[in-house]
């Protein structure tokens, strides 16, 4: 897997100030993406047991909030396979601190058994994320007042009651 940027200090992609992972790779290819450079797998540097560590020791401080997970396209298989051990160690590491993720894909449609990008970790991965950002940008729908997302169409779910309900049921409206 290979990465386009880590922010020690972001206070747009979720509640608080975070670390962010840009993760490379998109196969949703959204008209009027922001960040269309990582679509491709191969932009920016590879990701590394360093890396992980960068990570891991940028979220040590306390008024570190939390992770948010970005692309490019976290839930991309392949991105998954690496990603579901970052989340692991930081939940175990930082119990206290929640983990956002950004996708374009959806979560009753895509990422759950049987959907198109459920893979043999993704149950796994969604354990670890308490808030997820899904849909793909529609530059139709695009609105810059709402929180958290970038067009009418994304979601914002609270992630640990959806799956626990076996529900979609939204964090914020």
């Amino acid at each position: 897997m290979n990465y386009g940027n880590i922010k020690h200090y972001d206070i747009a992609d979720g509640e608080g100030v975070r670390v962010t992972l840009f993760v490379s790779g998109c196969t949703n290819c959204c008209p009027g993406c922001f960040q269309p450079e990582t679509w491709d797998f191969n932009y920016g540097k590879p990701y590394t047991k360093e890396t992980e560590q960068e990570i891991l020791e940028a979220l040590k401080p306390g008024y570190i909030q939390g992770l948010t997970l970005l692309g490019g396209e976290p839930f991309e298989p392949e991105n998954q396979r690496e990603l579901v051990h970052l989340l692991k160690k930081v939940k175990e590491t930082y119990p206290d601190k929640d983990i956002w993720s950004y996708t374009g894909f959806i979560l009753d449609q895509d990422l759950l058994e049987g959907g198109r990008r459920h893979c043999e970790v993704t149950d796994e991965m969604l354990s670890y994320i308490d808030v997820l950002v899904d849909g793909p940008f529609k530059q139709e729908q695009k609105n810059i007042s709402l929180a958290f997302r970038g067009s009418e169409n994304q979601r914002v779910i609270d992630l640990k009651k959806s799956l626990q309900e076996k529900e979609v049921i939204l964090y914020l409206e």
